[in-house]
């Protein structure tokens, strides 16, 4: 495999894609960006250039680095372009079909010993790996939202992982600044196992004790010594994203408590999906 990865593609520059794709360019890595069209690309050349900016303003980096990181990041509307990549990291819609179906056209163009990943939240690493001939050089790395800030990385090893590619991944997260951790392909990984379904009996319990939102935030917060509140957590990762999360698990394991509550299933199809849409639990402004 790879060993080292001195250049990396990101393939999809959504929030999570781009997120990535800043951190490679600020860790000194030259990086190919893929998006489907130039415009979403530029988008998010953009929005990364306003997140390194703001860093500048606070003095956690001088306009020099800046430039030199944004100088790392090329754009491409084409796969064929991370043909010389060592490392590929995918970050597109979280649907197994899709997934599969770029992780096949990705073992055509890489070279053989590029290691390919996947930052899927909630599917089968294993599962994704199926679809190409080469599955030893597939692996997990599940970064959190949003990706410049949240210092954990899981490196997930799929059933038929080699070694030197899941040693390639945790090296590069350690490169990036994060802190990865080890674990093997299960429904949810390590976090997410634990926090849905924990997230979920807390929306359960919005009912069940006749407890305000803020109420049960200020519980969680003050008894529970949590950082953020449940319903500002949710918020703050999208009620789509956990309600797709919640289904994926509960797909898999049948346990009640992954099913998504019928209040964040109503909130979702309503369009309030917290912080991004500047309503969910919370009223947020534009």
């Amino acid at each position: 495999m790879a060993g080292e990865a001195r250049k990396v593609g990101v393939v999809g520059l959504g929030a999570m894609g781009a997120g990535i794709a800043q951190l490679c360019v600020e860790a000194g890595v030259e990086t190919i960006g893929r998006e489907v069209t130039a415009e979403l690309g530029e988008r998010a050349r953009d929005r990364i250039a306003g997140f390194l900016a703001r860093k500048v303003e606070k003095g956690q980096l001088d306009a020099r680095e800046r430039d030199a990181a944004l100088a790392r990041l090329s754009l491409t509307t084409e796969v064929a372009d991370l043909a010389d990549c060592d490392l590929v990291i995918e970050a597109i819609v979280e649907e197994l079909d899709a997934k599969q179906r770029l992780f096949a056209e990705l073992e055509r163009v890489c070279r053989p010993d590029a290691v390919l990943a996947t930052n899927t939240s909630a599917l089968s690493v294993t599962e994704i790996a199926s679809a190409i001939s080469t599955p030893e050089r597939v692996v997990g790395m599940h970064f959190f939202n949003p990706a410049p800030l949240m210092p954990l990385v899981e490196i997930i090893r799929a059933e038929r992982t080699a070694d030197d590619a899941f040693e390639t991944a945790y090296a590069f997260g350690e490169r990036l600044g994060k802190h990865p951790i080890r674990c093997h392909d299960t429904p949810g990984f390590v976090v997410n196992r634990v926090l849905i379904p924990l997230l979920n009996d807390c929306v359960r319990v919005l009912d069940e004790a006749r407890v305000s939102v803020e109420d049960l935030d200020a519980g969680m917060k003050h008894g529970a010594g949590w950082p953020m509140g449940p319903c500002e957590l949710i918020d703050l990762i999208g009620l789509d994203v956990h309600v797709h999360a919640s289904e994926a698990l509960w797909a898999k394991l049948r346990e009640p408590r992954m099913a998504p509550p019928p209040r964040l299933v109503a909130m979702a199809n309503a369009g309030l999906l917290g912080r991004k849409t500047g309503r969910g639990f919370y009223r947020y402004e534009s």
